[in-house]
């Protein structure tokens, strides 16, 4: 498999030193790995998987990746819908290991491969290369509106540093987004580390697929960047009551965690967040 991280050698340039001699030096840096992994998915059978997309992303729990993208674009409904899935040889040299191979259990429908289900996503984009507004939308099959979930405002103020605590990758790169699901306690269940965000989140609810935790009720998720639609949409896929954000969110992102009756936070930094949809899970302590 590849690696998670890379070194490189630099020129550091520090312009407050460069009046002690010591302004630039080369040394060794280290990188987030980007590299794409291509996801095959069809039935049984020599030559019956076709590829169905690619993504940039961090090698790395490749195979939660591919099984919450298939889950999240309403390709599988649950972990009895897939057959079979492994990691396979790629073409380069050395073996890298960048490609899915997904088997469909038996009466799943294989997806479609006209242009609405080809996609390509960059490591930023998680809606990339869809053809139609209509391909971009999918529906939950989790409805989470009349989920009870309530949460402190003082605790949410919290998990931000406790998702920092854990993110080991960005320590040593600085260019990681991370996904982690929480409690209502405030317990990490599950953190993933990606420089795509939707990766990171795919790699959250493909591992919560392959654990039979669906849905994901009475649980929240946490992202260390911000709160896209493609982000908000998959939340949803998965059952989770609360996505919070440490960034904005975008409008498609607040409608449509209104529509799914979802709570939406952001800008959740130190003691202050926004809540823009489902107040109501927030509880705040009024002084005495």
């Amino acid at each position: 498999m590849g690696r998670a991280t890379d070194r490189r050698g630099v020129l550091r340039i520090d312009l407050d030193a460069a009046t002690t001699g010591r302004g630039s030096v080369r040394r060794p840096d280290t990188l987030a790995v980007e590299e794409p992994l291509e996801i095959r998915v069809g039935a049984a059978g020599p030559g019956r998987r076709r590829p169905l997309a690619v993504t940039m992303r961090t090698p790395g729990d490749d195979l939660d990746l591919a099984i919450g993208f298939l889950l999240t674009e309403g390709l599988i409904r649950s972990t009895d819908d897939v057959l079979t899935a492994q990691l396979c040889a790629g073409a380069e040299t050395p073996n890298t290991y960048n490609v899915v191979d997904v088997v469909l259990a038996p009466g799943v429908p294989e997806p479609t491969t006209d242009p609405s289900r080809n996609f390509y996503t960059t490591s930023s984009c998680g809606v990339c290369g869809k053809a139609s507004i209509d391909a971009v939308r999918t529906r939950s099959l989790f409805p989470v509106a009349a989920d009870p979930l309530s949460v402190p405002a003082t605790l949410l103020a919290e998990l931000p540093d406790r998702l920092r605590a854990a993110q080991r990758g960005f320590d040593r790169t600085g260019g990681l987004h991370a996904a982690g699901l929480f409690t209502p306690d405030g317990e990490l269940v599950v953190l993933r580390e990606d420089v795509g965000r939707h990766n990171a989140v795919d790699k959250v609810i493909g591992w919560a697929v392959r654990e039979r935790r669906l849905p994901l009720a009475g649980h929240l998720l946490l992202v260390s960047g911000r709160a896209s639609f493609e982000l908000t949409q998959k939340a949803w896929m998965a059952g989770l009551p609360l996505l919070a954000a440490v960034s904005a969110p975008s409008t498609l992102a607040a409608e449509l965690a209104d529509e799914a009756g979802m709570t939406l936070v952001g800008f959740l930094r130190g003691r202050t967040m926004n809540v823009y949809t489902g107040p109501h899970r927030i509880t705040v302590e009024q002084p005495a």
